[in-house]
Formats: structure tokens, C-alpha cells, sequence
């Protein structure tokens, strides 16, 4: 591991709290494609499967910032205990469901309750940040969450799409119920690395969302998530139709491990100037990637794609993390993150569910349209709202050499 990323762990707790952070991580790339994967093996009806991963991520949206605020506010212990085991029943009853074939309104109640799940990857960069705010090692640190965001996303689908296809269809979502619960009850053990919660007297009114640069980020990251949601959806489908339903998760792991590489890049790098110039590249950059998905025809074409594909997501997300930090108030920033999540999981809902849609109406290769159109959606909200990033309100929580490089700038 390069230096910059090894001392991060020089202050104690460090490596216990990442390692649980990953493993609660995990069902994120792992509980979605794993019912996708599920239902579709066991119906067929990939306009069902599609359905259920959005109404997972619809509900997460509903219900992770509320749970954020709550950790704010609370602490991390008090809350994330109960809300995972709310997820952890949810999950039972959805796999229970889905092989006993109830009703498909059990197996929708079911999912819902699995947006319980409390966002993790907020709940650890939270942790970085009390632990190095106004320090060059949160860039860094930021950018090993994006890596090991990334990892998760390479193995997950591996994984959970592996044990469902080749062991039983259940195999994969229950794998990530089991990896949620060891995350979080070990990740919420650790007390000494847990942020100061902000009771509600010095919390300040109202919620996060009110920041004008928030609500940019998270409509913009809503039609990025609909890009994620699409792809995972039409990959598993491609793949099926050209016989080999198993490779996709090899396909989806190329995706991943190109955003993976250039995190790690990303991370060692120091940058001068505008972070949301980088921001808005980023997002111009994913947006052109998907139209090559229109032209590809085989399996090793299409890895090769988003192999390119991946290489602008970690930077992009990275740049997102920093600008969280200028734009909400510190007693607000695990729910400022979550909010972000939020945004991509409205569109991961979306996403999923029109090429659901879209593939069972026009086939696979027809349903990488609907990624497409995400990113020029993502690059069009993302101008129109540029002018709002370039000003962070007074008092939220850039670093001291952002605000002073933004006052020079600004008096130019």
C-alpha cells in the first residue's frame, strides 16, 4: 500500500473500523443484484426482479437520511443496532417469501423493510472526518472509502451472484444479511473512534437538504445512480441471453475494478483549483462513457467498456465527498453524506426498474439506452446547478486552505 494510504492507520481504532466498515458494506453491491439474481431464477420475471431491487433502494432512500439524522444526533450505537435489526427481519422475510412463493405484495413489504439498512459508507467517512478535518489525510482517507467502495463492488456481485446461480437462489442475499450484521454490531462496538453525537439544542433547525449545494449533488447523483442501477440490471440480462448468466458478475467486477484503479491514482494526487470544475468533469466523463454500451456485441467487448467506464466513478465520488464538507454544517455531516447516498439509491431504483422494462419489452442490448440517457441527464442538472457549488455557505465545513483558495479566487 503507497504511504499516504498507510498512514492512515497510524492513530488507533483505525484498521478496526475500516475492516468492520467493509464487511457492513458488502450488501451494498450484494443485496440488489442477489434479488435481482434470486427472483430471476426462480420466476423468471426479470420486470419483478427489477422492481424489487428499486423498491429496496426507494425504501433506503425514504429511511437511510432519517436514520443518519438520528446517528447525528445520537450517537452511532444507539441507533444503527436497531435499525439493522429491522433490515436483518425485513431480509428473512423477503427470502422466506420469495421460496415458499408467497404473494408478490409479501415479497414488495418485505423489501421495503430492507431499506432500514443503515448507510455504512457515510457512517465511516464520518469517523475519518472527526479524526482528520482540515488535515491532507481526509483526501486521502476519502479516497480509500472510494476504493474500498469499489472492492465491495467488484466481489459482491462475484459473490452473491456466484452462490445464487451455482449453490441456490437465496444463497446471495443471505450472505449479505450475515455480512450486515457482523459489520455493524462490530463496527458499533468500537466506542473510542465513534464522532461526538450533536444533541438536538446544538444541532441547529431543519435538515441538511436545505443547502443549496446539497440538493445540486443529490439531484445530479440521482441520475447517476440510475446509471449504476441500469447497468447492473442490463449486464445480468446480456448475459443471459448469450448463455452465460454467471459471467456477469465477472463483467460487473471489471466495471468496478476500474473505478477501483483510479481511486487508488486519485487518492496520491494533490489538486490546486475548483474542486466542483473536477466535480463536473467527472460526472461529464461517466455520462460519455455509457454511449459505447450501445455498440458492443459480445461479453469481452462489453468488459472492456465498462472496464473505461469505471475509471471516471471513484474520482467523481471522492470530489462529491469534499464538497459535502463545504456545503453542510459538521453536526450534519453523516446525514449530508447519506443524503448523497439517497440520491443514488432513488436512481439505482429508477434505473433498475425501466430496464427492467425495457428489457423484457425490446431486449438486453436495447436496455444499455436507459444508461445513456441517465448520463445526459446527470450532465444537464449538473450545469444548471454549477453556480451553486461555487459558493458554500458560511459556516459549513470546508477545510481552512479551501476557503481561503475560494477568497482569492472570488476577489480575482
Amino acid at each position: 500500500m503507497p504511504s499516504p494510504y498507510r498512514a492512515l492507520f497510524t492513530e488507533p481504532g483505525t484498521k478496526a473500523f475500516s475492516t468492520a466498515g467493509f464487511l457492513g458494506r458488502m450488501p451494498l453491491s450484494m443485496m440488489g443484484i442477489g434479488v435481482v439474481t434470486m427472483v430471476s431464477q426462480l420466476t423468471g420475471r426479470y420486470r419483478l426482479a427489477g422492481a424489487l431491487s428499486a423498491t429496496i433502494a426507494l425504501s433506503a432512500a425514504a429511511i437511510g437520511p432519517q436514520i443518519s439524522r438520528l446517528v447525528d444526533r445520537h450517537g452511532q450505537l444507539r441507533v444503527l443496532r436497531p435499525a439493522t435489526l429491522v433490515a436483518l427481519a425485513a431480509a428473512a422475510g423477503l427470502l422466506l417469501a420469495a421460496h415458499l412463493r408467497w404473494p408478490d405484495w409479501v415479497l414488495f413489504v418485505s423489501a421495503a423493510g430492507i431499506g432500514s439498512v443503515p448507510s455504512l459508507g457515510a457512517m465511516i467517512r464520518a469517523r475519518w472526518a472527526a479524526l482528520y478535518r482540515g488535515t491532507p489525510k481526509l483526501h486521502t482517507a476519502y479516497s480509500f472509502e472510494s476504493v474500498v467502495d469499489e472492492v465491495c463492488f467488484i466481489f459482491g456481485p462475484i459473490i452473491s451472484i456466484g452462490l445464487s446461480t451455482v449453490w441456490f437462489p437465496e444463497a446471495g442475499p443471505l450472505l449479505a444479511a450475515c455480512f450486515l450484521a457482523v459489520g455493524v454490531f462490530w463496527l458499533t462496538a468500537q466506542r473510542a473512534t465513534e464522532p461526538q453525537p450533536h444533541p438536538r439544542e446544538k444541532h441547529g433547525g431543519g435538515t441538511a437538504l436545505r443547502s443549496a449545494g446539497l440538493q445540486v449533488l443529490v439531484a445530479t447523483f440521482t441520475a447517476t445512480g440510475a446509471i449504476f442501477g441500469s447497468v447492473d440490471v442490463v449486464t445480468v440480462a446480456f448475459a443471459d441471453e448469450r448463455g452465460h448468466k454467471g459471467a456477469a458478475s465477472l463483467v460487473l467486477a471489471v466495471y468496478a475494478a476500474g473505478s477501483c484503479a483510479a481511486g487508488v491514482v486519485f487518492g496520491l494526487l494533490r489538486f490546486a483549483g475548483a474542486p466542483e470544475r473536477r466535480w463536473l468533469l467527472g460526472v461529464a466523463a461517466m455520462a460519455v462513457s455509457m454511449i459505447p454500451l450501445l455498440l458492443v456485441g459480445n461479453l469481452p467487448l462489453l468488459a472492456v467498456a465498462l472496464f473505461v467506464a469505471g475509471l471516471s466513478i471513484a474520482p467523481t465520488m471522492i470530489t462529491t465527498m469534499s464538497l459535502i464538507e463545504e456545503h453542510v454544517p459538521r453536526a450534519k455531516l453523516t446525514e449530508g453524506m447519506t443524503w448523497v447516498s439517497t440520491g443514488l439509491a432513488v436512481g439505482v431504483a429508477l434505473g433498475s426498474s425501466v430496464a427492467g422494462w425495457v428489457i423484457d419489452a425490446a431486449g438486453a442490448r436495447a436496455g444499455y439506452g436507459v444508461p445513456a440517457v441517465s448520463g445526459a441527464v446527470a450532465v444537464a442538472v449538473g450545469f444548471l446547478g454549477y453556480r451553486r457549488l461555487r459558493r458554500p455557505a458560511a459556516g459549513r465545513g470546508g477545510t481552512v486552505e479551501q476557503h481561503s483558495e475560494r477568497e482569492e479566487r472570488h476577489l480575482a
